[in-house]
């Protein structure tokens, strides 16, 4: 009997190496990650359906409507969620979802699906917190003290989530959130058919 797959909800702030990780975790193992869908406008080659659901703001009106996303946000004028379908139709097929999103984000999910795992990935302090984003080379030193600003607050919503997990090293960190998912996955309140499978009823 195949078992329906878990939600891993991954949040942190920027520079915390979620993306990286995330990356590990698909090489490993076989993670399928959502797709968002998103009112903004394909960029370069992204393709429908492999980069975002790409949807008019009207459609993605009809999705919220009709609670056809886990959770969204507006950013600089575009909207993004998750799209409730395409997560559960993943975890029925018994393939583990990885959601990458924000604080907001993972604490809606959580409510509509409490089983979720919430982890939060963090670097080991706020110094390499820095170094990381200013080795980045992408911002000036105001955006990094930003973004250093917004990893405090986000700090605040430590204690809703299941899990910390330090990012000293990505392997470590990969490995820890491994270790997660195989704990999670040997749950009593998670295998509650074991009885009847022991039994020969399944």
């Amino acid at each position: 009997m195949k078992k329906q797959g878990l939600l891993l909800i991954i949040s942190g702030p920027s520079g915390s190496g979620k993306g990286t990780i995330v990356e590990q975790l698909k090489a490993k193992e076989d993670f399928s990650v959502s797709i968002s869908a998103t009112t903004r406008a394909p960029r370069g080659a992204e393709q429908d359906g492999v980069h975002y659901f790409f949807r008019t703001k009207e459609e993605f009106q009809h999705m919220i409507d009709n609670q056809e996303l886990l959770e969204w946000a507006e950013f600089c004028g575009n909207r993004y969620g998750t799209p409730r379908t395409y997560v559960t139709e993943k975890m029925m097929q018994g393939q583990n979802v990885i959601l990458e999103i924000e604080v907001q984000g993972a604490l809606q999910v959580k409510k509509l699906y409490p089983k979720g795992i919430l982890i939060f990935l963090v670097p080991p302090n706020l110094e390499e917190l820095g170094r990381r984003l200013t080795n980045r080379g992408t911002e000036d030193k105001e955006a990094i003290n930003r973004r250093i600003h917004r990893a405090l607050e986000e700090m605040e919503f430590v204690q809703e989530y299941d899990y910390v997990v330090i990012n000293d090293t990505i392997e470590q960190a990969t490995e820890d959130i491994l270790s997660i998912v195989k704990a999670e996955s040997m749950k009593c309140s998670r295998n509650k058919e074991i009885k009847k499978i022991f039994k020969g009823e399944i």
